[in-house]
């Protein structure tokens, strides 16, 4: 039971509670009797033994830690005593390490005085050593003859014979010429021999590879006078056999990083000789290849597109070198840098470039009003600038109209084109396209002093052919084409579809302009007014035909209803359907169709303005024409029906209402109408109405006077009270 014990108290985690237990249910299986039954005696004499060996157990346990406190106080005292004699030992070695170190001190300072004092007896012996050698040198080229040193004639010991020619040759620029002038020139043609050998050397290193050989030879022409052949000699041949391609932009960004690791590698200078690198590119390898593509100027759009592309990707490439480190950029040479190069590249191939881009625009926009009109089948009319039309054009225009129409000849000889507009979106498309390219390219290829005066020129053959010779001529056909006021056949008005066109074209102008021109733009005022100044002629012109339209629509509309209304139709005899007057339906119709090309071309206040002008107008003509009628009551209901009729078709309803006050006028005229039809007796009261009660009384009696019954029933009697 004791190893049982010690078993359960070594268990972790210990609990007291589920060790009493365990000893419980022990005892009641060793004490059960029955199913039912346990003898308690033999249960307290169990807990009393396993109390008895837990006090023995405890016994040992105490016994044994004794002991191990014991053993562990003995080795205490071995560690103490361990750790003291080790600390004895470190202190000795302390102090001997610092004897050493101050015995090293002094032997490291007598050795370096030693050393110093010897480099400085052996620095003149070998001063004087070299002195003797060059002087042993010298006297080879004194001596008369060839020089036969093998030093020189050894392609192995090139190096050694480059840095004493290198001497040498700086002693010879010393010497009187008069007594050495034949060494002079020995050491001089030796000099320039070994200096071409370095040089082939070099190349042969850079053909192999060899950077290693190529850096030693390079830190050795740096004392010569030929390391810019050695420098120039290295471009020429890692330039050799590249940039051969039909587009060496893109090819020039890998060439110069390749390079640029080898040149960093190899010369003392990386950054001069890269720079002199990125500028035989662009001055020779950019600058041939620039120069045969824009050789061919036959082609004048080819060759700007030409010329602007390569502008551009020079541009780009020399962006991607700065990006790439590889030329500097900074802020005070930056610039001037960067048009040397550019420019250089180029070698003058921009030169006379507005003229000819002018030139391009006008033939590319007069090529295209060409095609346009020769597609229309239309033989354009001699154009006479606005200024210097004369109004006695349009009199005669007028005069030829009328005598026209009164004599049923045709001598104003209008022409309207069959509804053609001659205007065109798609051609004014083309020509904005044709010329933003234009506007494009001289902001980019255009000096600061050339830009301004380019642009304007630009701007101005813009106007005359996309402004006055197309819309400007557009409007003129358009305005001859309305027909006269007084015109016995319905007018056809193509007109409002000029003012769609054009107002969407000017629109077009306008955004190509804010977009395109003002950012070429240093000074703005002069293009700005020019501009304007085009624009109120196109809205002086387009008033003048809206004029002339609504003119020519009243003019029919009167002159139909003169002709075509009968006095019958408002004085009809026996009973008849109250219906509109068949001349009043033919209007309406006619009206009808007006409005819908009005409402479908005109827009905003242009809209507003011309069916508020046609509504006031048409107002007025059929006023003034049922002033001259005389109306019985079935005759009065015709015209009420007729004034309906036009005020539907006059002033609309909802999206197509007439602005104020066009219904207010046909609604007073309905009320007007009103007075031929009630009652004498009733007159009175209908005249002082909300709708007629603040019109003038002479309107008013004037109205009435039209009754047929006015003088039969003796209604002067009831006015009386009106005046």
């Amino acid at each position: 039971m004791m190893n049982q014990y010690i078993k359960e108290l070594e268990q972790e985690p210990f609990d007291p509670d589920e060790f009493v237990e365990r000893m419980v249910r022990r005892s009641m299986q060793e004490s059960r009797l029955t199913d039912d039954q346990f003898d308690p005696e033999m249960i307290h004499d169990i807990f009393t033994q396993a109390i008895q060996d837990l006090k023995v157990l405890q016994e040992r346990q105490e016994r044994k830690c004794a002991r191990l406190e014991q053993a562990v106080q003995e080795e205490e005292k071995l560690y103490v005593a361990k750790l003291a004699e080790i600390m004895e030992q470190h202190s000795h070695c302390v102090n001997v390490f610092s004897s050493l170190d101050e015995r090293m001190s002094r032997c490291g300072g007598r050795a370096l005085d030693i050393g110093e004092k010897l480099g400085a007896a052996r620095a003149p012996r070998a001063r004087a050593a070299a002195a003797r050698d060059l002087l042993s040198h010298l006297a080879n080229f004194l001596s008369p003859g060839p020089v036969l040193t093998d030093l020189f004639n050894d392609p192995t010991k090139l190096n050694e014979a480059a840095d004493v020619i290198q001497k040498l040759y700086t002693i010879s620029q010393e010497l009187p010429p008069d007594k050495f002038e034949v060494a002079k020139k020995k050491i001089e043609a030796k000099y320039d021999e070994i200096e071409r050998s370095l040089i082939e050397e070099f190349v042969k290193a850079q053909n192999h590879g060899d950077v290693a050989k190529m850096k030693d030879i390079a830190n050795i022409m740096t004392n010569f006078k030929g390391y810019s052949q050695c420098v120039d000699a290295y471009i020429e041949t890692s330039q050799m056999n590249t940039l051969l391609g039909k587009d060496i932009f893109s090819a020039v960004l890998p060439l110069a990083k390749k390079n640029y690791t080898v040149i960093s590698n190899v010369f003392p200078n990386p950054d001069q000789v890269m720079s002199k690198f990125v500028l035989n590119i662009f001055h020779l390898k950019l600058q041939k290849y620039i120069q045969t593509k824009l050789a061919d100027k036959v082609d004048l759009e080819k060759y700007l597109k030409n010329l602007y592309d390569t502008y551009t990707s020079t541009q780009k490439v020399y962006t991607e070198l700065v990006a790439a480190n590889l030329v500097s950029d900074g802020s005070s040479t930056g610039d001037l840098r960067r048009e040397a190069l550019i420019n250089g590249s180029m070698a003058g191939a921009g030169d006379g470039y507005p003229a000819l881009e002018v030139r391009r625009l006008k033939a590319v926009l007069s090529n295209a009003l060409h095609v346009y009109y020769n597609d229309k089948q239309h033989i354009k009319k001699h154009y006479v600038p606005p200024p210097t039309q004369s109004i006695f054009q349009e009199l005669r225009r007028d005069l030829q109209a009328v005598i026209g129409t009164r004599a049923n000849i045709n001598i104003a000889q209008i022409e309207n084109y069959g509804g053609e507009t001659f205007l065109s979106e798609q051609l004014v498309q083309k020509m904005l396209n044709d010329s933003k390219t234009s506007f494009m390219r001289c902001k980019t290829l255009c000096t600061a002093n050339e830009l301004q005066p380019t642009t304007i020129s630009l701007l101005d053959t813009l106007i005359q052919y996309l402004l006055i010779e197309h819309v400007d001529y557009a409007l003129d056909l358009g305005l001859q084409s309305i027909p006269i006021a007084e015109n016995k056949s319905p007018p056809q008005i193509y007109f409002f579809d000029i003012v769609n066109q054009a107002n969407k074209i000017v629109k077009m102008f306008a955004e190509h302009f804010q977009e395109s021109v003002l950012p070429c733009l240093s000074k703005q005022g002069e293009c700005i007014q020019r501009k304007n100044a085009v624009m109120e002629q196109f809205e002086s012109k387009l008033d003048a035909g809206l004029e002339r339209a609504i003119s020519a629509i009243v003019g029919w509309v009167k002159l139909h209803l003169q002709t075509e209304q009968r006095k019958t139709d408002f004085k009809p005899e026996g009973d008849i359907d109250t219906l509109a007057s068949p001349a009043c339906l033919t209007v309406v119709s006619y009206l009808n169709t007006v409005l819908d090309k009005l409402h479908t071309q005109l827009s905003d206040e242009n809209l507003s303005a011309v069916s508020l002008e046609l509504a006031v107008r048409l107002h007025r003509v059929i006023y003034d024409h049922l002033q001259n009628f005389q109306f019985n009551s079935a005759g009065a209901m015709i015209a009420i029906c007729d004034v309906k009729e036009y005020r539907s078709a006059v002033c609309g309803r909802g999206a197509r209402e007439a602005p104020p006050p066009a219904a207010a006028l046909f609604d007073t005229l309905h009320a007007l109408c009103n007075l031929l039809l009630v009652k004498p007796e009733n007159l009175h009261q209908v005249c002082e109405g909300e709708t007629l009660a603040e019109l003038d009384r002479s309107i008013l009696h004037n109205f009435i006077q039209l009754r047929s019954d006015y003088k039969t029933h003796k209604l002067s009697s009831f006015l009386k009270g009106l005046a």
